[in-house]
């Protein structure tokens, strides 16, 4: 039996595209807004994009948040995208600011105005720990797209995967165990978002194995 990807419908993001992005790649990931469907899969892929506090507003209105706290905290495999890397956090700053779910020590601040605010386009992103299974099979560095006016901030170090700059030095990836956050979109970044999809799917895959 393959292995059952969620991504989490809360009505912030592109969701088709992600999941065209699975499929394309050889994984069947089903969009679902339900909290059971949450906690029953194999690993999740909260994606996201807009405010924080949108976003974190619409997880509550639909009661995915305790799901989702609940299977990380399970040790299951959990992708955040772009928002959805954001909101693994302890707080995010924009529109007034507000907590995260608080899967990972850090927040998301705003990108300096001595850039051009929002980063729409592609930039380099560095791995500091080229080792993680999210990096196999990718030449290092590489460049990915970008589509955000807010990054990660006060990170943990160890929890530090790649590195991007724009107007400064922000996490673009970031891991703890079995919580995987992407600042980039990877269903945008052409072979790179695509083969860095296959290696989540390996992961929940192997989790799945590992956890039965």
């Amino acid at each position: 039996m393959a292995a059952r990807i969620v991504i989490v419908d809360y009505d912030m993001g592109n969701l088709q595209s992600v999941r065209n992005a699975f499929k394309a790649v050889g994984y069947q990931a089903e969009i679902s807004p339900d909290p059971a469907s949450v906690l029953h899969a194999d690993g999740i892929v909260l994606p996201g994009m807009g405010a924080f506090g949108n976003g974190m507003r619409k997880l509550a209105e639909r009661d995915l948040i305790d799901p989702i706290l609940e299977f990380a905290t399970g040790g299951r495999p959990v992708l955040g995208i772009c928002l959805g890397m954001q909101l693994l956090f302890e707080y995010g700053e924009e529109y007034g600011g507000g907590p995260g779910l608080g899967l990972l020590t850090g927040r998301a601040t705003r990108l300096p105005d001595t850039v051009k605010l929002p980063q729409i386009g592609w930039n380099l992103v560095e791995p500091v720990a080229a080792a993680h299974p999210i990096f196999e099979g990718l030449d290092q560095p590489y460049y990915a797209y970008f589509d955000h006016s807010y990054a990660a901030a006060d990170v943990a170090p160890a929890d530090v995967a790649a590195v991007t700059d724009y107007g400064r030095v922000f996490p673009s990836v970031v891991a703890r165990r079995n919580i995987i956050g992407i600042q980039f979109h990877p269903e945008k970044s052409s072979r790179v978002g695509l083969q860095m999809l296959t290696n989540f799917g390996r992961i929940v895959c192997h989790s799945r194995s590992t956890l039965r």
